[in-house]
């Protein structure tokens, strides 16, 4: 690989692994708290693309501008999911809630199918086609746009956990729920906003990557086994891991594109995820084995 590839692909690598680590802080955020694999967070995701799809299709809304829209209205669906379906199954072994999240995940999906058809669509702002040349580094305008909007959203997150009564009350309960419940912390409520701020990253995510990826009730899929992997690498429940994860998939899977051919490209992911497992069982941020 010469070069001025290896930087290239290492820069795309970035900026996508920045999207991976935005849904997957959703998905441990809701794991860390309620203990709940959610299978649905691409679908969530998915929705949230078709947010800003409408909002530019039918409204002429820059993507961007319809940030906000889609994660307050992918809060209340996520508020809604927890309050009406997985309150119910919160005590349940841990593949139960696999099989409800997976079920809800394809009732959305084929939701989408029926509504919307499973038609390809894409979203094309005026002046964000060009790219930014680097030296020999060509960076795409809405990757990069996507990749300081996540980098944001995950420190004002962070900042949110650690500042904020409700942040405070969240990591409380993710911590120990019994005690939270025992000094006044309403654990059911902070279920419904952890669920609902899960689905809103996932949201968010969408919306960022809708001007440079295909919308369609499906595209959830192909984000969701990643956001796995980035959460299985960077310890279950961590933040900071599902970022760092992120970043390290995106870095891996441009790298695998760049080397190998396009069926194997996918390789050299999963070949450095079982190698950091292989050291680190419990992911690079997770706790030590006993």
């Amino acid at each position: 690989m010469s070069a001025d590839l290896f930087a290239q692909s290492l820069v795309d690598g970035l900026l996508m692994g920045g999207i991976y680590g935005l849904v997957a802080i959703g998905l441990t955020l809701i794991f860390g708290v309620m203990k709940v694999i959610n299978f649905a967070q691409g679908a969530l995701m998915m929705l949230g693309m078709y947010v800003t799809y409408w909002a530019f299709t039918l409204m002429g809304l820059n993507p961007y501008l319809s940030l906000p829209l889609s994660a307050i209205a992918l809060f209340f669906v996520g508020a809604f999911i927890q309050r009406t379906v997985l309150s119910k199954m919160i005590n349940a072994p841990e593949h139960n809630q696999l099989l409800v999240t997976l079920g809800i995940m394809l009732f959305i999906e084929n939701l989408a199918l029926v509504l919307w058809s499973p038609d390809f669509r894409s979203v094309e702002v005026n002046g964000l086609t060009q790219t930014l040349n680097v030296g020999s580094i060509g960076i795409n305008m809405p990757k990069l746009i996507a990749f300081i909007f996540a980098i944001f959203l995950a420190v004002g997150l962070f900042w949110f956990l650690k500042q904020t009564m409700i942040g405070k009350a969240i990591r409380a309960t993710s911590i120990d729920r019994q005690g939270a419940s025992l000094v006044g912390i309403a654990t059911n409520k902070i279920n419904y906003i952890t669920f609902g701020l899960g689905a809103a990253l996932a949201a968010v995510a969408g919306s960022l990557i809708t001007p440079f990826f295909y919308t369609s009730p499906t595209v959830g899929a192909t984000f969701i086994l990643k956001a796995f992997v980035v959460v299985v690498l960077g310890g279950l429940g961590n933040f900071i891991g599902a970022l760092v994860g992120g970043l390290i998939i995106g870095v891996a899977e441009a790298l695998g594109g760049a080397v190998l051919p396009g069926t194997l490209k996918e390789l050299m992911t999963y070949i450095i995820f079982i190698a950091i497992l292989l050291v680190r069982p419990n992911g690079l941020f997770g706790g030590k084995v006993r």
